[in-house]
């Protein structure tokens, strides 16, 4: 086996010397753990859910109608992915008709701190944002019109 190079399928870590490339950015691989888990957590659905969940517990439909613009079947496939990764709980109350609750587990109550500084984060520059999109799009438009000249 070439020196450097894993002899565990799923291990990240890469065999090509990138000199001084952050050593913890993760590997794009798809069978790579890191970048599965922050697919799973920095999607657009998941992250609300988490948000959503901070401190309380939500039925099905108060989530649903919380999250606007996601389906029945979206918000399922999140819950369950988010259950399975341990960082929601789901609680089933034995009534007619059954009661489901979700709440955040310990795990998913120290992935909110994280979610919140991004969140504070984005507050804090989306004004600067948005004058760079702005001025991107003026001048991809000047760009456009010049080609078109």
């Amino acid at each position: 086996m070439e020196e450097g190079t894993s002899k565990s399928p799923s291990h990240c870590a890469s065999t090509v010397d990138y000199g001084d490339a952050d050593p913890f950015q993760w590997d794009t691989r798809e069978d790579c753990q890191v970048r599965q888990i922050l697919d799973r957590i920095a999607d657009k659905w998941s992250l609300l859910v988490i948000a959503l969940l901070e401190n309380r517990r939500l039925r099905f439909t108060e989530l649903r109608r919380e999250i606007d613009g996601v389906s029945q079947r979206m918000l399922t496939v999140t819950l369950r992915s988010l259950e399975r990764d341990g960082l929601v709980k789901r609680t089933v109350h034995p009534v007619v008709p059954p009661r489901v609750e979700y709440e955040l587990t310990s795990l998913g109550r120290t992935l909110h701190a994280t979610i919140q500084s991004l969140v504070t984060w984005t507050e804090k520059h989306q004004e600067e944002i948005a004058a760079a999109r702005t001025a991107y799009d003026s001048r991809a438009a000047q760009a456009v019109d010049a080609t078109a000249s």
